[in-house]
């Protein structure tokens, strides 16, 4: 069973669309969902919660429509943490634990008291008083304490310092290591999505650009170095987005390694390569 299932997605506002957005997230895998401010990452995910309804086409999680009645249940498999944490102001990190208690079914008030400590979180402060990354670590831990099968992150390392982002980085790993669990997460941090993903899917303008396996990508394309001449001998489709370097000279180019000549030596092109040169390759 593939964990999510998005086909024909047609989703219109004034100045924007999302269009024909066919996405599919197989059960028991992490995929990132990149993409610039205003490229539709977060209404995907509101689309897939059901907080949206879409123009047209279908929108499955764990197999359930999320337009259907059945979706309700399916909730409780669902772990989701969004680009801000809303939680009363004046309750503490305890007072929340008793607040989902009451919520999900399957709450586990061990799990959550273990992330608490593991990240460090005051008991005795109410939340307005949180930090930002405090607050993020709070909803992560709610996230995780409800046994889901599935998580939906929307920014969920946003404001957490270097050693607690690789921190809950490996806490997301070992959620995957169940091989029925699954993990959605938008990201602008893309080298912990280079880390953390084994799919990549890339929006841009609410149309989905690619999919695909990251281990594919990091292996299809490669950065080439060299002068203007150089790159122009090149075939026009082996190359998908250029950059002057300054007080060089010369340029950098995202290129397709099957287009170009063997022999050529390439640079390796990270995930947040190919991003930035196919945004710059559609801009043109």
């Amino acid at each position: 069973m593939n964990a999510i299932e998005l086909s024909h997605i047609h989703k219109s506002f004034p100045g924007f669309a999302i269009r024909d957005l066919s996405l599919t997230v197989p059960s028991g895998t992490i995929c990132g969902l990149v993409g610039e401010n205003g490229a539709g990452k977060s209404t995907t995910i509101r689309l897939l919660m059901n907080a949206l309804r879409p123009d047209g086409g279908t929108a499955k999680v764990l197999g359930v429509d999320a337009a259907s009645p059945e979706f309700r249940e399916v909730k409780e498999d669902v772990g989701v943490v969004l680009d801000e944490a809303y939680y009363p102001e004046t309750l503490t990190a305890v007072q929340v634990g008793k607040v989902m208690a009451g919520t999900y079914k399957r709450w586990d008030q061990g799990t959550y008291e273990g992330y608490l400590r593991r990240f460090d979180l005051p008991e005795k402060k109410p939340f307005k008083d949180f930090s930002r990354g405090m607050k993020m670590k709070l909803a992560i831990a709610v996230a995780l304490s409800h046994q889901p099968k599935l998580l939906i992150l929307d920014e969920a390392t946003s404001g957490l310092d270097p050693i607690v982002r690789d921190e809950v980085l490996e806490i997301f790993n070992e959620f995957t290591r169940e091989e029925d669990h699954s993990i959605l997460i938008s990201s602008h941090i893309l080298s912990d999505l280079e880390k953390l993903c084994d799919y990549i899917a890339f929006l841009h303008k609410g149309e989905l650009l690619f999919c695909d396996e990251k281990d594919r990508l990091l292996e299809t394309y490669g950065i080439f170095v060299g002068t203007a001449e150089q790159l122009e001998s090149l075939r026009e489709e082996a190359v998908l987005g250029r950059e002057e370097v300054h007080g060089y000279g010369g340029v950098r180019a995202l290129v397709r390694r099957e287009e170009v000549p063997a022999g050529l030596e390439l640079e390796r092109a990270s995930v947040e390569d190919i991003i930035l040169f196919m945004v710059k390759g559609a801009k043109k």
